[in-house]
């Protein structure tokens, strides 16, 4: 995978909350949450904890590894906040892309995002653990509405907020020429799927990674905003 990493503060915030990880054959976004000298603690804890989990280089990708590992993540972030008052209610969310010779797997908590571009169509492989995805789920709210609406920013998952943690797996066959990309809340919520899309199909690797950060600022940029775009260089046949 070839990839190109971008975080920024965004143009309100004065602290960076997420966390990313981008190297070999894992790819994880983090947004934190819970406040200063909080969330951000909670993103790199659980960056930390992905990557020494499934960065050894005798572990093959598979699901109940990578349960595994995000299972250690929220334990970690959970009694982390539990023994520093000022980190109480800490916690974040999760997108991780582990890929080996086949096949990709991904791992959801929480609102950040993964999309798959492939034969020049975006697809979301991730659902999105929110209030306002669940009311359009249910046809209560078109995605339009739930852009602007004022709870859009409540996520009904997050690492580090229960001793249970309930996770979204994927898995997806890899196709040569494929370009995925991770993102936090910061880039989804101001520029919609079909600028990505145009992004992604117009440009590459570094150069469509600057162009969805350029959209993000010129858009106000209210929250941090962090984003991996890969190309895989590499994949199968796999439709």
């Amino acid at each position: 995978m070839r990839f190109a990493l971008r975080t920024d503060v965004g143009c309100v915030r004065t602290l960076n909350e997420d966390a990313a990880y981008a190297g070999g054959n894992l790819f994880l976004v983090c947004d934190g949450m819970g406040g200063h000298n909080a969330g951000e603690v909670a993103s790199a804890m659980t960056v930390a904890a992905m990557t020494e989990a499934l960065c050894a280089d005798e572990i093959t990708p598979n699901i109940r590894t990578l349960r595994r590992a995000v299972e250690q993540a929220n334990a970690g972030v959970l009694q982390a906040a539990g023994a520093d008052e000022s980190r109480r209610g800490m916690g974040t969310t999760l997108s991780a892309l582990w890929a080996d010779g086949d096949t990709v797997l991904l791992a959801q908590v929480g609102d950040s995002r993964v999309y798959l571009l492939r034969g020049g169509i975006l697809r979301q492989c991730t659902h999105d653990h929110s209030m306002v995805a669940e009311l359009v789920r249910q046809g209560r709210l078109t995605p339009e509405e739930a852009r602007v609406h004022p709870q859009r920013n409540l996520i009904t998952r997050a690492i580090g907020t229960g001793r249970r943690i309930e996770v979204d797996f994927f898995e997806e066959p890899r196709k040569a020429g494929d370009r995925w990309l991770l993102c936090s809340d910061g880039l989804t919520g101001v520029v919609c799927d079909e600028e990505i899309a145009a992004a992604l199909s117009q440009f590459v690797g570094e150069a469509a990674a600057d162009e969805l950060m350029r959209l993000a600022l010129s858009r106000g940029a209210p929250d941090n905003v962090t984003l991996i775009v890969l190309d895989d260089e590499r994949g199968g046949d796999g439709v």
